[in-house]
Order: structure tokens, then sequence, then C-alpha cells
């Protein structure tokens, strides 16, 4: 049974950067879609970036300019990288595998 990680989550002020990773365990992500999802108070979960298997990726247009997902298949990782960030991207953070798995969460918090 596939377990996903996230870590990297807290409190920043706006304008900061956070770094946030997912480790996939019991489970190669080699083949597998990966993308980095929130899901603000009061608001659906929605879709903030993903990448396929060959690397191409998709950002909401929210964030465009701003967040970069990559990933490393040896160290069974995803990463979003959240530079110049907004109050509104307060959220807790889930990444996901394949569409189906999803792991527990990180808290983004973004405040003065």
């Amino acid at each position: 049974q596939v377990q996903l990680v996230e870590s990297g989550g807290g409190l920043v002020r706006p304008g900061g950067s956070l770094r946030l990773s997912c480790v996939a365990s019991e489970y190669s992500i080699r083949y597998y879609a990966l993308g980095w999802y929130r899901q603000a108070p009061g608001k659906q979960r929605e879709m903030v970036a993903t990448i396929t298997s060959r690397d191409s990726t998709n950002y909401a247009d929210s964030v465009k300019g701003r967040f970069t997902i990559s990933r490393d298949n040896a160290k069974n990782t995803v990463y979003l990288q959240m530079n110049s960030l907004k109050p509104e991207d307060t959220a807790v953070y889930y990444c996901n595998l394949g569409g189906n798995k999803w792991g527990q969460g990180t808290q983004v918090t973004v405040s003065s």
C-alpha cells in the first residue's frame, strides 16, 4: 500500500518562499503522473500543479510563474517550489499519485 508523506509546510510572510516535498513509500513513482492540490477553508480542493511521467507540467493560472513542480524518481519524491507567496495561497496542500492516491496534507499559511 503506497503512502505519500508531505512535508515543508509552515508559516511564511507574503513574498516569501517554501518548498514542499512528498515522498512515496512502498511504490515507485517513475511511471505515474504526480500532482499538488490545495484546499482552503470553506473551499473545494483545487489543482495547483501536475507533472507527467515524462516531466510535462501544468499549472493553475493563479500560480503560474510563481510555483514550480518537479520530481526525482530516484528519491521517489515530488516537489513544489513556491515563490512570491500570497495570503490567498494559504491552504492545506496535498500531493497526489496517479490520480487516486493522496497524502495527508501539509498546512501552508501566508500571513504577515
